[in-house]
């Protein structure tokens, strides 16, 4: 999504000229058009993203609108206290760039696996979250959300080629997008690994198991009235995130299953375990964790009672 970003974030310096980029020297290949185009509003700032929060929150107090970019783990978790006492409190137009969330960075290892930044974000009321599930709809929310008054972060993976299929680049902001229907079982997905489970459910169609798929891509605010109305409808529910288990996409599911009252059985694929020191491909680090394809079609089988007619056929 790192070209999308670029192109999207482009497009919008060239009619603001509050806007402005910031980065903990990251970005190579990919941020060199805008240093191009704007090399006055372009800023490394070093290995140093609790003072790149802090200028970029100076920045966005002397009527700027900065946008910071580093991996997430180092943009979300290492100034976390910045961004609450920064941007959130004083409401300001910061934006953050979180690439790399979930197991994008695989190969570098545990250090640089984010599957808490959507978690611990997303306690703040204040801060906008978005997250991407492909880079047609990157592109889309960083458009959409550019006028926003308060500040943002955006959970984006590395990958410009992958697609969700049936997305289509759609977004609205405190929306969920439905890329597939089923009667079967619903598939409500975050972030890049919704590639996953469309194929999942792709699958699961040739064994005469018909999913819904659903993509939550904001919380603050979160798509409530849209997952209610989703759930009440299916009888089984499954997420799928690459984020952990507690606070992300789980969590919201099953509060609104719980507040709502709704019937539904919901069967959560997130991250269960601590970082094991092993490293790998995204794909990898997905099938270790249960959140590939495959673990998607088993658990839907196991769901449904058809463990016995279809267990050697997901295979």
């Amino acid at each position: 999504m790192r070209k999308a970003f670029v192109k999207a974030l482009c497009g919008l310096a060239s009619a603001d000229e509050r806007i402005v980029l910031l980065t903990g020297d990251l970005g190579y290949m990919a941020l060199e058009p805008f240093r191009e185009l704007f090399p006055q509003r372009f800023f490394n700032v070093g290995v140093a993203e609790q003072n790149m929060i802090g200028v970029a929150t100076g920045l966005a107090e002397a009527g700027f609108i900065p946008y910071a970019y580093s991996i997430a783990t180092f943009a979300s978790l290492r100034p976390f206290e910045f961004i609450r006492n920064g941007p959130v409190l004083h409401r300001l137009p910061v934006r953050i760039i979180g690439m790399g969330t979930g197991f994008t960075y695989g190969h570098a290892g545990p250090s640089h696996h984010a599957v808490e930044d959507i978690a611990a974000l997303r306690t703040l009321p204040g801060l906008t979250v978005v997250i991407p599930a492909d880079s047609g709809q990157a592109f889309t929310a960083i458009e959409q959300t550019r006028s926003l008054p308060g500040p943002v972060y955006y959970g984006l993976s590395k990958d410009d080629k992958a697609v969700v299929r049936g997305l289509d680049g759609r977004f609205t902001l405190g929306r969920i997008e439905t890329v597939r229907d089923g009667a079967d079982v619903a598939i409500v997905t975050m972030g890049s690994i919704g590639a996953e489970a469309v194929a999942a459910a792709e699958e699961l169609d040739k064994l005469a198991i018909h999913a819904t798929v659903a993509v939550v891509s904001s919380f603050n605010p979160d798509p409530t009235e849209d997952l209610a109305a989703l759930l009440s409808g299916v009888k089984h529910v499954i997420s799928v995130e690459a984020q952990s288990i507690s606070g992300g996409l789980a969590s919201l599911v099953a509060l609104v299953i719980a507040s709502r009252g709704l019937s539904c059985r919901l069967s959560p694929l997130a991250v269960r375990t601590s970082p094991d020191g092993r490293s790998g491909s995204e794909s990898d680090c997905w099938r270790r964790n249960g959140l590939d394809r495959s673990a998607i079609v088993e658990q839907a089988i196991s769901m449904l009672g058809r463990s016995s007619l279809f267990a050697g056929a997901s295979r």
